[in-house]
């Protein structure tokens, strides 16, 4: 491609205009209506005379929701008009009003990510901020990351890593798998002890914290290590990560993935994609291969078992599928291999697994969602809510199924789905889905 030729594609690009649609249910900005069945638009802030676009959609957390627009860069954030509530302060007290976060910039913001209740974003600068519930908000420089050390012979391709700041579940006596070697404590943990850590997630989980000014951090910049630079942020129930670019390879003594040469090899040399779940977290390497970590008592890791996972490793029985994207749930995940298809695992006791069925059981590795409506179809991208899930096809389609008691499966009404329903759109192109834990926002190209 010519040089004319490429500014006259970005040039083009710079003039779509997009719009944010939104189905589902915010606490606290709906109470005294019916939940959102079907999509509905989100208008930009009357007083964003920068903006008539929108640039990005990033989904929100329990009572909120976050978009980035297109002219200024803002962040704008809507949600809970509840005062009782985090999400209230976590969103800035907008109520169900979008309007601009108030950062401690001016700079742009080009990605965003909201977990449970808290948020992180990067500007163009490459600032790293977060906010909301304290207990999710680092306090001090963020300098633990799994990748650090290693080196990758030559320089054909871009290394990442990844920084964590992520609080560790109350495991009570569950066994815990690094790498390839298994912990086990003295005592194999019994059922009336699982059945506390899952009371104990619900409780913390189901809604958000109530509001105290006091347990609320305002937005506070991250620092990091001199020349570190993060390309992309997520955010889970009470962890973040960041992906950054700093040259360091996968395979070092601290949170070090597998030994050997040949092994490392196989896995890749470094991250390219990152995702939170509840309590768990999910990565892929640049060879496609997909590792979990965290809380497993679902078998939300996709390792056969539902033991914790306290480093990084690999999904082995995906090992011959290259996976390209990933996203987590409350309770399971679901990723997507090179050929558009669809992989998902962890809870499924609403249908959120696509795989037919709508029980307590659960999955615990990777199972293919071959449901007749998606034969033919290649998913592009994936999200999830807490216990829903969305994909996109390349064709620019959208499906969703799982839980939907508020409506955040877009379909219409409030009945949950085991199999993957597509989503009525019309009048514009989808390009990106991002789903909160009880809503999803599609960001749509309009149509001239």
């Amino acid at each position: 491609m010519s040089e004319n030729g490429g500014r006259e594609e970005v040039k083009m690009e710079e003039e779509k205009v997009y719009k944010v649609l939104m189905w589902g249910y915010l606490p606290g900005v709906l109470s005294h209506k019916s939940p959102l069945t079907s999509p509905v638009e989100v208008q930009l802030p009357e007083n964003a005379i920068d903006d008539r676009s929108w640039k990005d959609v990033c989904g929100g957390g329990c009572g909120f929701a976050m978009a980035i627009s297109a002219g200024s860069g803002k962040l704008i954030t809507w949600g809970s008009a509840d005062d009782q509530g985090q999400s209230y302060l976590t969103s800035g007290k907008h109520g169900e009003t979008p309007e601009p976060f108030l950062l401690p910039t001016e700079d742009r913001i080009m990605k965003a990510a909201a977990g449970w209740a808290h948020c992180v974003s990067i500007s163009e600068k490459n600032d790293v901020y977060t906010w909301g519930w304290k207990e999710c908000v680092p306090s001090s420089k963020v300098v633990a990351n799994f990748a650090a050390g290693g080196s990758v012979e030559g320089d054909a391709f871009r290394k990442e890593s990844v920084l964590i700041d992520q609080e560790s579940p109350r495991s009570q006596g569950s066994k815990s798998v690094g790498g390839s070697v298994a912990h086990q404590d003295n005592k194999k943990p019994e059922e009336t002890a699982k059945r506390r850590r899952i009371a104990t997630a619900k409780q913390e989980l189901e809604s958000p914290p109530p509001a105290d000014e006091s347990l609320s951090a305002p937005p506070c910049i991250v620092e990091l290590d001199p020349g570190v630079k993060i390309t992309s942020v997520a955010a889970g129930g009470r962890h973040t990560l960041a992906l950054s670019d700093v040259g360091q390879s996968l395979g070092s003594p601290q949170g070090s993935i597998t030994t050997g040469s040949q092994k490392r090899k196989a896995l890749g040399s470094y991250i390219k994609r990152i995702a939170c779940g509840g309590r768990h977290s999910a990565v892929i390497t640049d060879a496609g291969v997909l590792l979990t970590f965290g809380w497993g008592l679902y078998g939300q890791c996709g390792l056969g078992n539902t033991n914790d996972v306290l480093r990084p490793t690999c999904v082995s029985s995906l090992l011959n599928t290259r996976i390209k994207a990933v996203a987590g749930g409350l309770w399971h995940s679901v990723c997507l291999c090179e050929h558009g298809h669809v992989y998902t695992f962890g809870g499924n006791q609403f249908g959120q697994l696509g795989l037919g069925t709508g029980t307590d059981h659960s999955e615990t590795s990777p199972r293919l969602v071959d449901a007749s409506i998606l034969e033919n179809k290649n998913a592009k991208l994936v999200s999830c809510g807490a216990r829903h899930s969305a994909i996109m096809t390349e064709d620019s389609k959208i499906y969703s199924w799982g839980w939907n008691k508020y409506g955040q499966l877009g379909l219409g009404d409030t009945v949950d789905r085991n199999d993957p329903c597509e989503v009525s759109i019309d009048d514009c192109r989808p390009k990106d889905v991002a789903c909160g834990w009880w809503h999803t926002l599609l960001l749509a190209e309009r149509h001239p």
